[in-house]
């Protein structure tokens, strides 16, 4: 799998981390092992610009995903295809101020917020409420999952 992950902030971000998570969601969503997906960090002028061009809705917001090849995720029996599965950008600042309104770390809202990007890249939607069901709790396991994997408080 080719993961880039860039940090165009000042923000602190272990880049490694967000490669590992990538690594792992897209194994356990059965994508090909030549799946390509881009983790931009920006900072909140550069959200707010994508965030109004493409949701036309104004201010920066936590994250925004841009899927390419429209790919979707495989099972064990038959991978997801070969391609481009898109770019997600995070704003670590307004992941910040999220996180301490729900009452965790600002990383873990990073990390929880690359999990909910990839997901929709691969076509979860939450916009319905089954659909919000379906979406959240997946995203939910995948990332429990993978902090328990790497010995992280999942608490």
């Amino acid at each position: 799998m080719s993961i880039e992950v860039r940090n165009e902030t000042t923000t602190r971000v272990d880049e490694r981390e967000f490669v590992d998570l990538s690594r792992f969601v897209l194994e356990q969503m059965h994508m090909h092992p030549l799946t390509e997906l881009s983790i931009l960090f920006i900072d909140e002028s550069a959200m707010e610009q994508l965030h109004i061009q493409w949701m036309d809705e104004p201010g920066p917001t936590d994250v925004l995903s841009f899927p390419m090849d429209e790919l979707s995720p495989g099972s064990e029996d038959a991978p997801a295809p070969e391609g481009l599965l898109g770019d997600i950008a995070i704003c670590p600042t307004v992941a910040a101020s999220r996180a301490a309104s729900a009452g965790h770390s600002a990383i873990e809202e990073m990390l929880l917020l690359a999990t909910h990007g990839m997901l929709h890249l691969m076509g979860y939607d939450h916009a319905e409420e089954e659909e919000r069901t379906v979406m959240f709790d997946l995203q939910r396991r995948l990332l429990l999952t993978f902090l328990a994997s790497r010995g992280k408080d999942t608490e």
